[in-house]
């Protein structure tokens, strides 16, 4: 059996994050945005906000250009941490782990359901490199729409997603006083553990 203080949200944090990542979306104005830290493989650190693209049993999900700065540093320091926040039922999730590329087909299938501006975007952008000026950018998103007008934009092979896999992660809910609820959950052997934590 795993330790789980008995009124800690649930025993399988990813499960709860979901549950409040659901309930969010009725409620909070970007439900998706979450903090995504990165550091370089000699631990300088840097963060920006991303949608979140998928929470379930085997991770969280996002996409961005693999070009980009988070992508470089992915690559070369392939773990990640995430902080999301809702601000209507004042919960925070803090996730640790390991990142993956997500397989081409998994990044093809998003791509696809984007909005058609997205995708040309995506084409246009070369994330995180120097840009003369907005009119370097107006043109090469133009000349997307020329390149793909009467067909489908291809998803460019720069672009694609990522699958984070947890093995911390902290679930905090606001409280009067400041007495907030905090619980550290990790992974061991494959099965959760957590600990509630002083807020």
């Amino acid at each position: 059996m795993t330790a789980v203080p008995h009124d800690a949200p649930g025993d399988d944090p990813l499960e709860v994050f979901a549950r409040w990542h659901h309930e969010a979306t009725a409620t909070a104005p970007d439900p998706d945005a979450a903090a995504l830290a990165t550091a370089t493989s000699g631990g300088r650190p840097s963060v920006r906000f991303v949608l979140l693209r998928g929470i379930d049993a085997q991770g969280v999900r996002f996409f961005t250009n693999y070009d980009s700065r988070k992508g470089a540093e992915l690559a070369s320091n392939p773990r990640a941490a995430i902080a999301w926040f809702d601000s209507v039922a004042r919960r925070q999730v803090r996730i640790e782990g390991a990142v993956s590329v997500l397989d081409a087909a998994a990044s093809d299938a998003y791509f696809a359901s984007r909005d058609r501006g997205h995708q040309l975007g995506a084409h246009a952008s070369h994330q995180s490199a120097p840009l003369a000026d907005r009119a370097s950018l107006q043109r090469a998103y133009a000349a997307a729409e020329s390149r793909f007008d009467g067909s489908e934009v291809p998803r460019p092979d720069r672009w694609g997603g990522y699958l984070v896999v947890p093995d911390a992660i902290e679930l905090w809910v606001q409280r009067p006083d400041r007495l907030h609820d905090r619980f550290s959950y990790s992974l061991e052997a494959g099965a959760w553990s957590a600990v509630r934590l002083a807020p």
